[in-house]
């Protein structure tokens, strides 16, 4: 195999990536390059096509750096004994390099220990689109040496400018809170693959069959595939509803509830779809109780899920979901459930740092105090009082303000408000 020629020819596609189109800067960025002032390996985790490979070149532009991408189908059968062969072509090419990426390199046996002998005289940065890249593999082989960021498709605050029309300030006029409305319309539309902002929402289906075909079903040796892609859409067809693993089991007649359990960690594990366990104070309450599923992207879950008409309160609490999840990026002691009482009284969010829940979230679609359905406020009263916290948001469509309710202060904030400010009400 001629390594050198096609390391050469990935290099040069890397290169030409971002040739006549603008980077968007994304906000992981600082997180990363403080991992890399040590020597450390940086693992960039996400699901498929959300941007590693060209956030990866941010990170190594304008230093010496050399690249290959395993998500090649001349690399597809690369075996340990290839890695050597590699590095030696990447030396070849390049006089110098203080910077390794290695792309999607998780389908190489062995590669953890070849990236920790990297590490001892390089910054290695490698990709994957598999949670299990870090909880399994990686950190077995690199106990405390390892960096993981976790990359999504573009936030809010990405798309916007992308588009060039990121609200900059706080008193806009109302010509400027109509244009951010219509930005959120179209996020909700377009999502945040940035293939999608080129190509248009149709790339979806296409990335949607990748991550099931080569994420799920290729790397996990699947045989009831046909099972495996009922449940995918099923989930990105509920979004934000509860569920439980019985339940899922009962629905698709199958014989094992282990078997739901594990197809569901696959999906989870290419971060297609996550889960919401409920608040507790019994940890063991809390496992057995049911679940709230979300998508990485809610315009991917809308292109693909079977559904007659569009849920606009589901697709906000989605965005909410995903940019609270976004928040741990940075926040890695933030923690995130959702809250039921015995009465069916549900709260979206619920935030927890340490022992104290500091912030309870509901999501709901209004553009007017009078829109905002009673039951949201009466149950978030009813979480406040029982979690002890006074601290209450309303994530709303485009209405905004503030009330007393029981003593305690209820903010309410649009959405696209919320976003633009990284999920924090200034």
């Amino acid at each position: 195999m001629d390594f050198k020629r096609i390391v050469a020819e990935q290099r040069e596609e890397l290169e030409d990536m971002g040739s006549g189109t603008r980077y968007v800067p994304r906000e992981a960025l600082p997180v990363a390059n403080r991992a890399l002032s040590v020597p450390n390996v940086l693992a960039i985790l996400g699901v498929r096509r959300c941007g590693k490979s060209v956030f990866s070149h941010m990170l190594a532009k304008g230093k010496n750096f050399g690249y290959v991408n395993f998500d090649d189908e001349r690399l597809m059968d690369a075996e340990t004994k290839d890695l050597d062969g590699l590095l030696q072509a990447l030396y070849d090419i390049h006089e110098k390099m203080d910077y390794i990426i290695l792309d999607e390199i998780q389908k190489v046996p062995g590669w953890e220990l070849f990236a920790n002998r990297l590490r001892r005289t390089k910054r290695v940065i490698v990709t994957g689109s598999n949670s299990r890249l870090l909880s399994g593999e990686l950190a077995t082989a690199l106990t405390g040496r390892h960096v993981d960021v976790t990359l999504f498709p573009y936030s809010f605050r990405e798309f916007a400018t992308s588009k060039n029309r990121r609200p900059e300030g706080e008193a806009l006029t109302t010509f400027e809170r109509a244009q951010a409305v219509n930005l959120m319309e179209a996020y909700m539309e377009i999502g945040g693959f940035p293939e999608a902002q080129a190509l248009g929402r149709g790339i979806l289906r296409g990335i949607y069959g990748d991550v099931i075909s080569r994420d799920v079903l290729q790397r996990h040796e699947m045989r009831k595939a046909e099972s495996l892609r009922h449940l995918a859409k099923h989930l990105a067809t509920n979004i934000c509803a509860e569920t439980s693993y019985s339940r899922l089991a009962k629905l698709f007649d199958i014989g094992h509830v282990s078997t739901v359990s594990n197809w569901f960690g696959y999906l989870e594990q290419s971060y297609l779809f996550f889960k919401l366990d409920r608040f507790d104070f019994s940890f063991r309450r809390q496992v057995l109780a049911p679940k709230k599923v979300y998508c990485v992207d809610v315009a991917l879950a809308r292109t693909v899920g079977f559904r007659f008409s569009e849920d606009a309160g589901k697709a906000m609490e989605n965005l909410a979901a995903v940019e609270l999840q976004r928040m741990k990026v940075f926040r890695h002691d933030l923690e995130v459930y959702y809250w039921k009482d015995h009465q069916q009284r549900e709260v979206d969010f619920v935030l927890k740092n340490g022992p104290e829940v500091r912030q309870l979230i509901q999501v709901t679609y209004a553009s007017d105090r009078r829109e905002v359905p009673e039951r949201e406020l009466t149950a978030m009263e009813k979480a406040s009082k029982a979690l002890r916290c006074k601290n209450l948001l309303v994530i709303t469509w485009d209405f905004e303000g503030e009330e007393r309710q029981e003593g305690k202060k209820v903010r309410f904030v649009p959405l696209w408000k919320w976003l633009l400010n990284g999920g924090r009400e200034k």
